[in-house]
């Protein structure tokens, strides 16, 4: 390293032991388990773990930003298809979809969006 470089601050989560937090869905009348990890001032971009319980479906939705799931556990169950861990999952922005978890296992896995996060259900704002 030069003397001109800096090392930067690195930001670490430990999601072993981080507390998990709900995220309420009004609309459907559920709250999501999550692990925040990061949300960037700058572009809005952010990045969480999340849990959707067996069984659990995210019916028909759009976001104001791209996002991608990264699949750590279970199976990740999409309106085209189904994806097991270790699979990448990308929407992109402004999309219809639905996504949630199979009946007989939680989905476990990294959300990552574009910019700040927002979710609409048409027919039910």
């Amino acid at each position: 390293m030069t003397q001109d470089l800096q090392p930067v601050e690195v930001t670490v989560v430990d999601t072993s032991t981080a507390e998990w937090v709900d995220f309420p869905i009004p609309q459907l009348g559920v709250d999501l388990e999550l692990i925040p990890l990061i949300d960037d001032p700058d572009t809005g971009m952010q990045a969480m773990k999340v849990v959707y319980r067996a069984g659990f479906i995210n019916v028909w939705h759009t976001h104001p930003c791209a996002h991608g799931m990264y699949v750590l556990e279970g199976t990740l169950k999409t309106h085209q298809g189904t994806f097991g861990p270790g699979s990448f999952v990308w929407f992109p922005e402004g999309g219809v979809m639905e996504h949630g978890a199979t009946d007989d296992a939680d989905c476990v896995f990294l959300f990552i969006t574009n910019k700040p996060f927002g979710i609409h259900y048409p027919g039910k704002e």
